[in-house]
């Protein structure tokens, strides 16, 4: 026993010694931020090339902090992103954290694919403390919190008011009404040979803000079916905008869809005066303009406060992930962490962290600058938004872009495409009840 007691007693007192050095080390080191336990997080979103760079700065930024965090980043533009989204859903390999829209939000949630965020929140993982619970509820269904808001964005029409001056019309867009809209763009037309307006797609952002212009909504509080009764406002819609595309103001869907990125969009080659988007897309629009662009409220939002603030879109963590915590943090940072969002400036929509907000504005550009005072000027014009999106929502929207392209490519009347419509999504939203 004497031979081996010496060196077993050392060892023992190496041991305590690591315990307290150990102990006294950062707090800001622990939950496996202390490089011990390594860490891969597989993180997705969607977007146009400026996103993807700046997100990779931001996920740069967090792995330099982070350094036992790998991120492996996922990203892709709208339609290839849900394309593979789908199948990784189906086989339980949905990345850690995913960018989310809230036309997607109830099917992946109801589903039982997304991890309900609230804990997180109660116990501090994600700091809310500078963050509005009505920015927060945009992404609950019933008492839990699937997705946690990235940004808020108000719809918005883009102009090029150099196209506008030479076409000699007046967009006044505190009072302009439906009417004026479609004069106007057809009077651009006439004028300069151009698109008046780009193509009001998709119609599931568009025609519902029409209906809340007319004092209706698209969704019934329970979202058990449509909230407009009266199919005269589909039909009117749509006969609207096949006024536009007959008088060459508008774009036919086939050379609509031909448009992928803002690099290519009508008003970036000077080849429309106007553009229905949301709030943060105007960066990237203003960015790829030969001229310079200007952001407007769009015809009658006074209606009713017709407008809405909307999540931009959100970040969920997978039912699946076997890194939640971790997930989590990476969420808080994304939100709470200013140098983080002075390298995203406000492209996923306006901070939603006062905070960040507050710290951020002073060094954001004269057209960064112009989207974070159109939000805060529509913001007089908002009420509450649409009544919760219903399970089935993502197959009703398919149904609404594929009888808006039957429609306008004349091979159905707006009268049956109403019929259709108002048919087809209320068995849908019974199937799903």
């Amino acid at each position: 026993m004497r031979k081996f007691g010496l060196p077993f007693l050392c060892f023992i007192l190496f041991l305590l010694a690591a315990g307290c050095g150990s102990s006294s080390e950062d707090p800001s080191l622990s939950n496996g931020q202390n490089g011990n336990k390594k860490v891969t997080l597989r993180v997705s979103w969607w977007g146009e090339q400026q996103r993807h760079d700046d997100t990779m700065k931001v996920i740069e930024l967090y792995e330099k902090k982070h350094p036992n965090v790998r991120i492996e980043a996922e990203f892709g533009n709208w339609d290839d992103y849900w394309k593979k989204l789908a199948p990784m859903a189906a086989a339980s390999r949905l990345p850690d954290v995913i960018q989310m829209d809230a036309s997607y939000l109830f099917q992946y949630g109801e589903k039982g694919q997304l991890e309900d965020l609230t804990h997180f929140m109660d116990d501090g993982t994600i700091d809310t403390q500078s963050i509005d619970k009505n920015a927060v509820s945009g992404g609950m269904i019933g008492n839990k919190l699937y997705g946690f808001t990235l940004g808020s964005n108000v719809l918005s029409v883009i102009t090029n008011d150099k196209m506008i001056k030479e076409a000699g019309v007046v967009l006044n867009d505190e009072t302009w009404t439906w009417d004026d809209f479609e004069k106007i763009a057809i009077d651009i037309h006439q004028a300069t040979g151009k698109y008046g307006t780009n193509g009001m797609y998709p119609a599931d952002v568009f025609f519902p803000y029409y209906l809340r212009t007319k004092g209706e909504r698209f969704y019934n509080k329970d979202g058990t079916g449509l909230g407009y009764s009266d199919d005269r406002l589909f039909i009117d819609y749509f006969d609207r905008e096949l006024r536009l595309v007959d008088k060459n103001a508008f774009p036919a869907p086939d050379v609509q869809s031909q448009i992928k990125g803002n690099e290519a969009e009508f008003i970036g080659k000077g080849n429309a005066a106007m553009t229905w988007n949301w709030s943060n897309q105007y960066l990237g629009l203003a960015q790829s303009a030969k001229s310079a662009l200007s952001i407007k409220l769009p015809p009658e939002h006074e209606n009713e406060k017709a407008l809405f603030l909307r999540p931009s879109m959100f970040f969920s963590i997978s039912k699946n992930s076997k890194q939640k915590l971790e997930a989590a943090k990476f969420i808080n940072f994304f939100v709470n962490n200013v140098e983080a969002n002075k390298l995203i400036k406000g492209d996923r929509g306006v901070p939603v962290s006062s905070k960040v907000l507050k710290q951020i504005k002073p060094e954001l550009t004269e057209e960064e600058t112009k989207i974070f005072n159109y939000v805060e000027k529509a913001s007089n014009y908002v009420s509450k938004e649409d009544s919760r999106v219903p399970l089935g929502n993502a197959e009703i929207m398919e149904l609404l872009k594929d009888i808006s392209e039957q429609i306008l490519f004349k091979k159905i009347t707006p009268e049956a495409g109403a019929k259709m419509f108002r048919e087809k999504a209320q068995t849908i939203l019974q199937k799903n009840q």
